[in-house]
C-alpha cells in the first residue's frame, strides 16, 4: 500500500476532508455555481503555479512572474487597441512570447553569473513592473475600451444552467485550457529529457551535470516556459475580469508558491508534481473563498497564506529529512 504514502493521496485526503467540514457549515458550498466558481478561480494562479512548479523542482524560486504577467498582458491589450485586431490567437501568442523574453532574462542571471534565483527574480520583477508603470503608463482599461475579442473568448462556457430564478451560471472554458497546460507540463516533466534534467539539477546540480544533462538548456527551458505561461494566464486574466489593470497580481507570488507547496513540491528542490500542485491549487483558493464566505478580513487572509506556506515547508522539510535519514541507514 506505498501508494497511500504519496503525497497527491494525502493531499487529496485532506482537502476532501475539508471540503466535507466546510460543506457542514455552509451546505451552500455544495452547490454547482459555488463549484463552478471555485473552478473558474483556479485558472489564473493554477497556470502560474505550473510554471513556478517546474523552477521549485530544479531547486530555484521565482516571484517574479506576477510582474512578468501584468507586463505582458497590458503590453499587449494597449496593442491590440492601438492596431484595432480582432483576433485571439495572436495577441495570446504574443503575450506568451514576452513573458519567455522576460524569463530568459532570469535564465541568464541564474546560469551565467550562478546568481541566488530569489534574488535575481526580486530583482528582474521590480525592474519590469516599474518600467511597465513608469514608461508606459499606470491608467486602467475598462471593460469600455476592452477588446471585445478578448472578454468574448474568456466568457466562454462548456456547461451553462439556469437557476430557479432565471439567472444563468456555467462552467468557463479556461478550465480546459488549465487543464491541458497541466497535461503538457506533466508529459515535459515525466517523459521528456529535458523534464528528467529539471528533477536532476534539483537533487543535485553537480551529479546532474556529471550524469551528462545541460545545464544551460534546462536552465533556460524552464525560466523561459514559466515566463510564457505567465504571460498567457496574464492576458487570460484581463478577459475573464473584463479589465486591463497595470498595477494588478500585486503580492499573487505568495499565493502560487503556497498553492505549490502545499502541493507536496519540495521548496528544496527534486520533487513535485502537476497533480499535487493542482490540488494544492484547488485548496487554496477553497480556503480564500471559505474566508470570504465567513466575512474574514482581507489582512486575515494574508495571515493564512503565510501561516500555509510556514506550515507546509515545515512538513517538506521533515519529509525530506526523514527520507535522507532512511537513505543513510540502507
Amino acid at each position: 500500500m506505498a501508494w497511500l504514502r504519496r503525497s497527491e493521496v494525502v493531499i487529496a485526503g485532506i482537502l476532501l476532508l475539508a471540503m466535507i467540514g466546510i460543506g457542514l457549515v455552509n451546505p451552500a458550498f455544495w452547490q454547482l455555481d459555488n463549484l463552478f466558481s471555485l473552478l473558474r478561480s483556479n485558472v489564473i494562479i493554477g497556470i502560474m503555479a505550473l510554471g513556478v512548479l517546474m523552477i521549485m523542482i530544479s531547486g530555484g524560486i521565482d516571484v517574479s512572474f506576477p510582474a512578468f504577467a501584468v507586463a505582458a498582458m497590458y503590453l499587449t491589450v494597449k496593442g491590440m487597441l492601438w492596431t484595432g485586431y480582432d483576433g485571439v490567437a495572436l495577441p495570446f501568442l504574443t503575450a506568451a512570447t514576452m513573458g519567455a523574453l522576460f524569463g530568459c532574462l532570469n535564465a541568464f542571471f541564474v546560469y551565467k553569473f550562478r546568481m541566488i534565483p530569489l534574488i535575481v527574480t526580486l530583482g528582474t520583477g521590480s525592474m519590469v513592473r516599474g518600467f511597465l508603470l513608469g514608461v508606459v503608463g499606470t491608467s486602467m482599461i475598462n471593460i469600455n475600451k476592452m477588446p471585445d475579442v478578448l472578454i468574448d473568448f474568456a466568457k466562454t462556457e462548456v456547461i451553462s444552467m439556469t437557476k430557479a430564478d432565471g439567472t444563468t451560471y456555467g462552467l468557463t472554458a479556461m478550465v480546459l485550457v488549465y487543464f491541458g497546460l497541466a497535461i503538457l507540463v506533466h508529459l515535459i516533466l515525466r517523459y521528456t529529457m529535458i523534464g528528467r534534467g529539471i528533477y536532476a539539477l534539483g537533487g543535485d546540480q553537480e551529479a546532474a551535470s556529471r550524469a551528462g544533462f545541460d545545464l544551460r538548456k534546462v536552465i533556460f527551458f524552464i525560466y523561459c516556459f514559466a515566463g510564457a505561461l505567465a504571460g498567457f494566464a496574464g492576458l487570460l486574466h484581463s478577459g475573464m475580469i473584463w479589465l486591463a489593470n497595470p498595477r494588478d497580481f500585486v503580492g499573487l507570488e505568495l499565493d502560487v508558491i503556497a498553492a505549490v507547496v502545499l502541493g507536496g513540491a519540495s521548496i528544496f528542490g527534486g520533487r513535485g508534481t502537476v497533480l499535487g500542485t493542482m490540488l494544492g491549487v484547488f485548496m487554496l483558493v477553497m480556503v480564500k473563498n471559505s474566508l470570504i464566505i465567513m466575512k474574514i478580513d482581507t489582512t486575515w487572509q494574508r495571515v493564512v497564506v503565510g501561516v500555509i506556506i510556514v506550515i507546509a515547508t515545515a512538513v517538506t522539510a521533515w519529509r525530506d529529512q526523514k527520507r535522507k535519514a532512511r537513505g543513510d541507514r540502507t
